[in-house]
């Protein structure tokens, strides 16, 4: 059976994501998964200290994954990926309980709002392709009861995700319109990844 991935190695994911893994295996491609380890709160500090706006960090963060697990396995190549949202001024995160989530959609609420996800493939321990895409989001306005309702029906899931929203999932019905590649919203722009991977000759298509 012809083969899409062509290097003897499948591609290593430095990321536990199931949503990127599963964008990954759906385009075709080879793949396993290691978690990073990295320290983003510090990766962040370090880079507001420099002054990088959004994409430059989501670039920074993803290059830092990548640059992490390549340091292990300097022989594979190794995909790192992040994603920052950015609202005005202000940058948000993963929340760690369901009042933070809370304050997260009503800050959000009736705002536009840009996801920034980045990629980075590193080999030997050095980066060899960055690319970041942009997603603007339309939140809805949404009442506390919509709020309260979203937050009983998505779970506790929705802690994991750094908009408070699946939208692949539920998150969908938080929207009035959006602007980006569906792959850029989940966090890992895809067109750009395989066009970099064809650079580095890793398809067969």
């Amino acid at each position: 059976m012809p083969a899409l991935w062509t290097p003897s190695e499948k591609l290593l994911l430095a990321s536990t994501s199931a949503t990127r893994l599963t964008l990954l295996v759906s385009a075709g491609l080879s793949v396993e998964t290691q978690a990073a380890g990295v320290d983003e709160r510090a990766v962040e500090a370090a880079a507001r200290s420099e002054g990088l706006d959004p994409p430059a960090l989501a670039a920074r963060l993803a290059a830092e994954k990548a640059l992490a697990v390549s340091r292990r396995h300097p022989e594979r190549i190794v995909l790192g990926a992040d994603q920052v949202l950015a609202c005005g001024s202000a940058m948000f995160h993963k929340v760690a309980n369901r009042e933070a989530a809370r304050r997260q959609l009503q800050a959000l609420s009736g705002k536009s709002h840009a996801l920034h996800s980045a990629g980075a493939l590193a080999i030997g321990g050095g980066v060899v392709e960055s690319f970041v895409a942009t997603a603007i989001l339309a939140m809805r306005p949404l009442t506390e009861e919509a709020i309260d309702l979203y937050l009983d029906l998505a779970g506790p899931a929705v802690l994991h995700s750094v908009g408070v929203y699946h939208y692949e999932g539920l998150g969908v019905h938080l929207f009035d319109s959006v602007e980006g590649d569906h792959s850029t919203i989940l966090g890992l722009p895809l067109l750009p990844l395989l066009s970099a991977l064809r650079r580095l000759g890793c398809l067969a298509l």
